[in-house]
């Protein structure tokens, strides 16, 4: 009997104890998934939404859910790159977005992708690509240290050998505009400081659709939670959301979502 029969023995048992992989989820019934690196499991809950309910962001709300009609459709549709300030409503908008042509009757799923996943994309496209649905990539809050970090994305995006497929689209969201940051040394440093400016700039460049989110004023911060308490049927002070959001440091669409929160407890509401 060798050394190692212990560790072996160990090693049986450990996989006895440990529960079986879930099974993926079916591609064509879901409405959302979560992608986890090898199987796509399907989403606990997806209840984004109703995207009329997002205030303030019409302009973007109507450029997103058009290319994702067309995508739905199976027309020729843009990646695309929500960015802009925290708590402004890109990540919500994605999933309203995608929640509207659902509703519409569009055959359109929303995968997540966690943004440390990214190298196992290919192995997603390989196997959206001969469904008969459209998918959208989503990917939150993407950001990368340097430009070589970006590369393999890059090519996926465009031109790349592992391109994503014609039914699906990457819909990324983050908060700065060209993903990754500036640095400066290394721009000082380089024999030709306008190739590392065009490094940083290729990946955004690839995307075909570019949605910026800015910081709210005071009016379009009131108008976001006047939206949402008309919709819980809860009554507001101005006055008081203005000092919510003050003590917070900051307006924004989640700093009224928060509010609104608060305010049905003191209420003594549950918000669904």
């Amino acid at each position: 009997m060798s050394s190692n029969d212990p560790l072996d023995r160990i090693a049986a048992a450990l996989e006895r104890l440990a529960p079986p992989a879930p099974p993926a989820a079916d591609p064509l019934t879901h409405p959302a998934y979560v992608w986890r690196g090898t199987t796509l499991a399907a989403a606990r809950a997806f209840t984004p939404l109703p995207i009329d309910r997002l205030r303030g962001i019409d302009e973007q709300k109507a450029t997103l859910l058009a290319n994702l009609e067309r995508l739905a459709a199976g027309a020729a549709a843009h990646d695309a790159l929500l960015w802009g300030a925290r708590g402004t409503g890109k990540s919500a908008l994605v999933k309203s977005a995608v929640g509207a042509v659902q509703a519409g009757g569009g055959a359109l799923a929303l995968v997540e992708v966690a943004a440390h996943a990214l190298d196992t994309l290919p192995a997603l496209f390989a196997q959206l690509a001969p469904l008969p649905r459209a998918f959208a990539i989503f990917v939150d809050d993407l950001g990368f240290d340097a430009a070589s970090d970006a590369r393999a994305l890059r090519s996926m995006l465009e031109g790349g050998a592992e391109a994503r497929p014609d039914n699906a689209r990457l819909i990324v969201t983050a908060n700065r505009r060209h993903l990754i940051p500036r640095d400066l040394s290394e721009q000082d440093s380089a024999i030709n400081p306008r190739d590392v400016i065009d490094d940083n700039l290729a990946l955004a460049d690839r995307f075909g659709l570019s949605l910026g989110f800015h910081v709210v004023d005071q009016p379009g911060y009131l108008a976001i939670v006047e939206g949402y308490a008309a919709a819980h049927d809860l009554p507001f002070d101005p006055a008081d959301a203005v000092g919510f959001a003050t003590r917070r440091g900051g307006r924004s669409g989640r700093v009224a979502w928060h509010y609104v929160v608060d305010l049905a407890g003191r209420h003594g509401k549950r918000l669904g």
